[in-house]
């Protein structure tokens, strides 16, 4: 049992509150998932990739983290850190060369996330504490995902913590349980997908990067997982501009939807909902089984 919220704003003027809104969903899933929790935050587009690292000894391995990885590139980096996390700005083409790097120059330290405008931030801990430490509520942005875990297939760990990224701007969150991730797994590396943890839901959202690598749609992709992924999910999946939602034919995990003019809001229960700007006047909805929605600037 985990909680998943998402919301797709419309109105440009809510993008300030992005943080705050999603933050409030995000705590109000609590009992659902108080092992771990995770957002991801689409923010304005700069001339440059973002890559979200994470470290469990933030002092020492961000110490001179940008020269350093701006030195071994050859490009320039810049840092902005954020308690456990932080986020590197480079040139695109530097991204995969910046992954390696980052590898060799600092073993202990994750990457979170790649793309043009995501940032995912996701630790240990209780949602109000996780979204306190990164100071989730003061940020902007046009869309964002949340989950918080209650841990039922791994380890309770920030790498196995959701949202997952397995592609540029690209992330899943997943309520439920997927039965054959392992033989997956191993198909989607030597395909030479990224699949870094044990956790199902990494499977899942490199399920989706791989079938879109070989030229399937977002939606195509999540109609291809209902075939190819076994066992109990409802996804929920960031792209650069927007976000998807799939749950399987049997649809046992609970979902709710609501859309207003100003925005598109998803999550586990409806009290998630509840606090949302005009929410007395939304059409609430939830969505059908094996039915793929998707919403995009």
């Amino acid at each position: 049992m985990c909680g998943i919220v998402g919301l797709f704003l419309k109105d440009k003027t809510l993008e300030p509150q992005l943080g705050s809104m999603l933050t409030d969903m995000l705590i109000t899933m609590t009992d659902r998932g108080p092992d771990s929790a995770g957002i991801a935050i689409y923010g304005g587009t700069e001339d440059k990739a973002k890559l979200t690292v994470q470290s469990d000894n933030p002092d020492t391995d961000f110490a001179d983290l940008d020269c350093d990885l701006g030195r071994v590139i050859d490009a320039e980096v810049t840092m902005r850190p954020n308690d456990t996390h932080a986020v590197l700005s480079l040139d695109a083409t530097k991204v995969d060369q910046a992954r390696q790097a980052i590898r060799e120059l600092r073993p202990g330290m994750r990457v979170m996330s790649d793309g043009d405008v995501i940032e995912i931030y996701k630790e240990v801990g209780l949602p109000k504490d996780v979204a306190a430490r990164f100071d989730l509520s003061s940020m902007s942005g046009t869309h964002g995902i949340g989950h918080t875990r209650m841990a039922t297939e791994s380890a309770v760990t920030t790498e196995g913590a959701h949202p997952f990224n397995t592609g540029a701007d690209q992330c899943l969150v997943h309520n439920g349980s997927l039965s054959n991730h392992n033989s997956l797994r191993r198909k989607l590396k030597r395909e030479g997908v990224r699949v870094e943890s044990m956790n199902d839901t990494e499977v899942g959202a490199a399920y989706l990067t791989w079938k879109m690598q070989n030229g399937a749609t977002l939606g195509e992709a999540l109609e291809s997982s209902l075939e190819d992924l076994d066992g109990f999910f409802t996804f929920v999946v960031g792209t650069k501009d927007g976000f998807g939602v799939v749950r399987d034919p049997i649809a046992c995990k609970p979902a709710v939807m609501a859309e207003t003019d100003q925005y598109v809001a998803f999550g586990s229960e409806y009290r998630a909902l509840v606090n949302l700007p005009g929410i007395e006047e939304a059409r609430v909805w939830e969505p059908e089984p094996a039915t793929v929605y998707f919403w995009s600037h």
